[in-house]
């Protein structure tokens, strides 16, 4: 018995939103109706803005979602209409989907664009990377008091992240020859690593968990770093494997 192959087909949407909480309100309802997702990703207002002026869009400079979809030919259109009520429904504005490749890469364009967009903020200037990642049931708090925190700083500091799995990232834009900025970014990304693990999530869910964290490690995990050094000296007592790393710092 030979089963027909079921085309694979994809489907991309966007929706703005009036706020962050409403933005991931729509992931967390999304995810509890079990629509498949490939991926879904947030952009506040501050990367919104950099993007529109940085790639000639003329998206709503509000908090965004950026949506994926994977299956059959119908199924794509099912998901896409699926999500587009649950976010109608937590006020969702403009929302527009697509399964044609070039309009599906005309609405993620934008995320494509994020990092150098950031980058554009400030010419000359370097992204000073980080992240944190929470339970999704705490994004919204998270990011809510990121943002504040943010407010605090000259630095541009565009927000975006891969909400499905409730991490984001910061890019803090610095002078590279201004150690009061390297600093100052550095003690941003001790608060923002505070606030997560405040809200039960952990220091890194990609960034700087070799060099730039290894104190919010041992912050998070307490005694639990000294057994991991351990087993890791047990298994490497000449320290060779990523010495001055993580588990192989002194």
């Amino acid at each position: 018995l030979r089963l027909a192959r079921v085309p694979e087909a994809m489907a991309a949407a966007v929706c703005a939103f009036a706020g962050v909480g409403a933005a991931v309100d729509t992931v967390i309802e999304v995810m509890s109706a079990a629509v498949p997702m490939a991926r879904i990703e947030l952009l506040d207002a501050v990367q919104m803005g950099a993007i529109n002026r940085y790639s000639g869009l003329d998206y709503e400079v509000s908090p965004t979602l950026f949506f994926e979809f994977h299956g059959s030919s119908t199924g794509v259109v099912e998901q896409s209409e699926a999500v587009g009520a649950i976010a109608a429904r937590h006020g969702g504005e403009n929302f527009r989907w697509a399964t044609e490749a070039k309009e599906r890469e005309r609405l993620w364009q934008a995320r494509y664009d994020s990092y150098y967009a950031s980058r554009a903020l400030r010419p000359g200037a370097v992204g000073y990377v980080t992240d944190v990642c929470v339970p999704i049931s705490q994004l919204a708090a998270a990011i809510v008091r990121t943002r504040e925190a943010l407010e605090e700083t000259s630095l541009p500091a565009p927000l975006y992240g891969h909400v499905g799995d409730g991490n984001f990232h910061v890019v803090l834009l610095i002078d590279p020859e201004s150690p009061p900025e390297l600093r100052e970014a550095r003690d941003l990304g001790r608060r923002i690593v505070d606030i997560a693990l405040e809200l039960g999530g952990t220091c890194s869910g990609e960034h700087g968990i070799g060099l730039g964290k290894i104190d919010a490690l041992a912050q998070e995990h307490g005694e639990g770093t000294a057994v991991m050094k351990a087993i890791k000296n047990a298994l490497d007592p000449l320290n060779i494997m990523n010495p001055g790393k993580v588990l192989g710092a002194p």
